[in-house]
């Protein structure tokens, strides 16, 4: 069993930076891929960014590609998401996930999420 925490979402203005944080807790949880996904009303949530369990492998949405960069701290068994540049479509509640990679499907663990709102 893993279970996750976020932090870091708040309210930021356009253009703002914003780092997300993700602790995973559980005796698994340092060897699994993670992600970030996030998720308006109203739709479906939406992944952003995955991350190996080793670091050494990441990809990334479209559109957050160049603009949002994940990371781990494997010492810490955290997981980061640095966005830069953040514009009012950014804003959504924000889950860091593990043991998946390319679907919401595929991961087996979710964090409470995190709100982000850009104001413009």
């Amino acid at each position: 069993q893993v279970h996750l925490e976020e932090s870091g979402g708040g309210l930021v203005q356009a253009g703002d930076s914003l780092t997300l944080s993700c602790v995973a807790y559980g005796d698994s949880a340092s060897s699994l891929p993670m992600g970030w996904f996030r998720q308006v009303p109203g739709k479906e949530r939406v992944l952003l960014a995955t991350i190996s369990w080793s670091g050494s492998m990441t990809q990334y949405a479209d559109s957050v590609k160049g603009r949002f960069t994940i990371s781990r701290d494997p010492d810490k068994n955290t997981v980061y998401l640095q966005m830069n540049s953040l514009k009012p479509e950014d804003t959504a509640v924000y889950y860091c996930a593990s043991g998946g990679w390319y679907t919401a499907d595929e991961f087996r663990y979710w964090g409470q999420g995190t709100q982000v709102t850009v104001s413009s």
